[in-house]
């Protein structure tokens, strides 16, 4: 299914991401102004803020903090990710993208204000992606996550009809699956507020819907690490399958709500 991209994928998968990376920047879509706004506001933007961002991808997120004026170092695993991502941060002079694995590079000296890490948290060593992160905060720095789940809402019809679809080409696909409200979820924050590293956790909310066509639709389930790890044949039938699906019922356009949460924790003195 579709929405599991997002939410406990195996750690080998994560590496597929890269493979595309031009299809990945065209596709996937921005974060919702309120969010960027309140990532700003919580983390204190400014000229001079010194930002740490794990896996930026193709600098979705990178961009709109960029604006703020922050000095941004962005540790990005795949080399055509961050190529592109260089590309789309070349106006700002105060960004540094970097080629790494996070869990293996060597952080700076100097301590960071803030570490973001958007919608790819989940695919961090469980035993660093916590005490990673607070090795390279300053005291009273802040730590944001931000999880995305594809919710209830938008063209309801299509994501009920379109399990069939997966039911058939996938067998790894749970019958009469359905999309969960936003209500109905609870934030995990376990791992935060377990952790001697940091106090203060919170979690916002911001949706967005986004109405796609056929052809955007397809290109972004194509970036969605699930859906490439299908062998090719099964991939190819269930796109389309798809295609058919939203061109017949649904005149070529379908909307898709997306529940982006905002969670913060502030880095304990120690």
């Amino acid at each position: 299914m579709e929405a599991d991209e997002f939410t406990g994928n195996a750690p080998e998968l994560r590496g597929t991401f890269d493979e595309d990376a031009e299809l990945y920047e065209r596709a996937r879509p921005r974060y919702p102004p309120s969010l960027v706004e309140e990532l700003g506001r919580v983390i204190g933007a400014a000229p001079g803020v010194r930002v740490l961002e794990i896996a930026p991808g193709t600098g979705k997120l990178t961009v709109d903090l960029a604006r703020f004026g922050c000095a941004i170092t962005a540790v990005e695993l795949g080399p055509s990710l961050a190529a592109v991502a260089r590309r789309q941060l070349a106006g700002f002079p105060a960004v540094d993208v970097v080629t790494a694995d996070f869990e293996e590079w060597e952080l700076p000296s100097e301590p960071f204000d803030a570490v973001v890490c958007a919608t790819a948290f989940h695919w961090l060593d469980p035993a660093l992606r916590v005490t990673g992160p607070a090795r390279a905060l300053r005291p009273g720095g802040l730590l944001a996550v931000v999880t995305t789940h594809h919710v209830a809402g938008g063209t309801e019809d299509f994501f009920a009809e379109v399990q069939e679809c997966y039911e058939r080409w996938d067998p790894a696909t749970p019958p009469g699956l359905r999309q969960t409200p936003e209500s109905g979820l609870a934030p995990d924050t376990a791992e935060f507020t377990a952790s001697p590293h940091f106090t203060d956790v919170t979690v916002h909310g911001h949706a967005q819907e986004i109405t796609y066509s056929t052809g955007a639709y397809l290109d972004v389930l194509l970036t969605y690490s699930n859906h490439r790890a299908l062998p090719e044949p099964a991939r190819n039938g269930l796109l389309a399958d798809i295609r058919e699906l939203i061109d017949t019922r649904y005149d070529g356009v379908v909307t898709k709500r997306y529940w982006h949460e905002l969670i913060t924790a502030v880095r304990v003195a120690e």
